[in-house]
């Protein structure tokens, strides 16, 4: 619970206007954006919610077939809302402030747990008093001010949407518990997500169990030119046949799936190194090729908790609970999206610190947009960036917030200025060593035009293939050009297994196959490892 005035004319029209939000940090931030007349106070999360088991059932329904569900399946699903646990003495507070207002503003969240939290403390605070919703993407005073201007009615379509799904979560996967109680073991919890989540995982495991390794051998040459400069390549066939690699063989019995290929053990290649290391080796081919990179789109819910996993090592629940607390300080917009969306204004601020921060090379000529994947995406929301208008530099935050809460802010400040720079430009050069029959083959990545690499490089899921693909220079050689053989090395190389999910590759994987929704993923992936389901490794 929060209670905040402020001395500035509010201009609302109102003498004493009540404000809900959910939280007493968000009323803390929004009581000083509004003007005198307002009294911004906390509903502390949702006031009505289902019953907790049959012990909650108002005395009217304790005999009915359904009350340990709390919905009357015998009366088109009517689900029976009863007041938690510790609620009423809020309640009475927020009905006491009530009396003395004049208007009631519902600041709760703009999606569906907002709007139905909104609509549930209408029915329980019953107002006589005219009643605005109030909705926005951040909490900065223009955000908040524009709000004011523009309120709207509770979306019946959203509330609706909201008690739908929680009733069929109640209708399915409240059976299923007890269920698990008597055929596995107390307390276990079955949920629509948390058992697809558990499965994948469980599949993945057994896929890694029916592995069976492979061992090829290969050699890598180190050859040099008239002027000393060296190269380091592997080889890549012999008297045209290919040498294999993991994709080559049968990860269910570790052999070969083409035959024609050369499979080398750590003798026929010593061997095969001790014949070819005298001889002649020339440049028979040399492929430079231009490649563009653009850049990521901003944050949305799930991309945030991936990243925040890599880059910074946080679980999806550590890395929620500082963005919620980032957005309710007014420094980010809201963090439950799954739009890469930006509004203009942002657009127009990533812009002029781009000119600013990297110089009119890096700043493309139109502005950049960006189209969400994910099934379903509620379009209606921004994607996750700075709040406010011009954004705040990390730098001045850098005294105001914690740790967590700078380097997560410091990420989304960096990836929303990159979504809006030049494209990354390179060249992809690939050198082919002949001789003695052998093909070799090394391939370098040079970077002309690092772009939006300056600001922002994503993390990777496979760190090992990402240092494979780093910047690499090789040495200038030509066509024809004669190398000479300084060393060749015969090495071995064994095919692994598929890795194990991260809480980044789970969430991915859960978004891609379209499974829940972003904002649940922190508290599916804490619940499965809480509840033993599953354990980290």
């Amino acid at each position: 619970m929060a209670k905040k005035k402020t001395n500035s004319a509010g201009g609302n029209g109102h003498s004493n206007a009540l404000v809900i939000v959910e939280s007493p940090a968000k009323a803390k931030t929004i009581g000083k954006y509004l003007g005198k007349g307002f009294t911004v106070e906390a509903s502390i999360g949702h006031v009505r919610d289902l019953p907790e088991g049959a012990k909650q059932i108002p005395a009217k329904y304790k005999d009915a077939p359904w009350k340990n569900l709390g919905v009357n399946v015998e009366d088109n699903f009517t689900p029976i809302y009863v007041v938690p646990p510790g609620k009423s003495k809020q309640i009475k507070l927020l009905k006491d402030q009530l009396k003395k207002a004049d208007a009631l503003y519902l600041a709760t969240d703009e999606d569906r747990e907002g709007e139905a939290i909104s609509w549930h403390l209408l029915e329980v605070l019953k107002p006589k008093v005219p009643v605005h919703r109030l909705v926005f993407n951040e909490i900065t005073k223009d955000a908040i001010q524009e709000a004011l201007k523009s309120p709207r009615k509770v979306d019946d379509g959203l509330v609706r949407a909201q008690e739908t799904r929680r009733i069929l979560d109640r209708l399915y996967g409240y059976e299923v518990s007890p269920l698990l109680w008597r055929k596995v073991r107390p307390k276990l919890s079955a949920g629509r997500v948390q058992s697809v989540a558990v499965r994948m995982i469980v599949e993945r495991e057994r896929e890694r169990m029916k592995f069976v390794c492979a061992t090829w051998w290969d050699l890598l040459g180190m050859f040099a030119k008239e002027t000393g400069q060296q190269l380091e390549a592997a080889l890549v066939s012999v008297d045209g046949r290919k040498i294999p690699v993991g994709k080559d063989f049968d990860s269910a019995t570790g052999k070969l799936k083409n035959e024609e290929l050369m499979l080398l053990d750590a003798q026929s290649s010593q061997a095969l190194a001790d014949r070819i290391r005298s001889g002649e080796f020339r440049v028979t081919k040399v492929e430079d090729k231009p490649y563009t990179t653009r850049p990521y789109p901003p944050f949305t819910t799930s991309t945030l908790q991936q990243e925040a996993n890599r880059k910074l090592g946080f679980t999806a629940r550590r890395a929620m609970q500082v963005a919620q607390s980032l957005y309710e300080n007014g420094h980010i917009t809201y963090m439950r999206t799954d739009s890469t969306n930006l509004a203009a204004v942002a657009v127009d601020d990533a812009r002029r610190l781009v000119e600013e921060q990297y110089g009119n090379d890096y700043l493309p000529a139109e502005p950049r947009s960006y189209k969400s994947k994910v099934k379903n995406a509620q379009e209606a929301h921004e994607a996750i960036r700075p709040a406010g208008h011009p954004f705040e530099v990390p730098q001045a935050l850098s005294q105001t917030l914690n740790a967590d809460e700078f380097k997560l802010f410091d990420m989304i400040w960096k990836r929303t200025i990159a979504s809006q720079m030049a494209d990354s430009r390179g060249r992809r050069i690939t050198i082919t060593i002949e001789g003695g029959g052998c093909v070799f083959q090394v391939s370098g990545k040079t970077i002309d035009f690092p772009g939006y690499l300056r600001a922002y490089v994503e993390g990777s899921d496979d760190p090992d293939a990402d240092l494979a693909d780093q910047e690499k220079a090789l040495p200038s050689v030509t066509e024809g050009e004669l190398l000479k053989c300084v060393e060749l090395t015969a090495k071995d190389h064994t095919t692994q297994p598929p890795g194990r999910y991260s809480e980044a590759s789970l969430t991915k994987a859960l978004e891609e196959k379209g499974i829940g929704r972003p904002s649940t993923y922190a508290s599916i992936i804490e619940t499965i490892q809480a509840r033993n389901y599953v354990f980290k490794k």
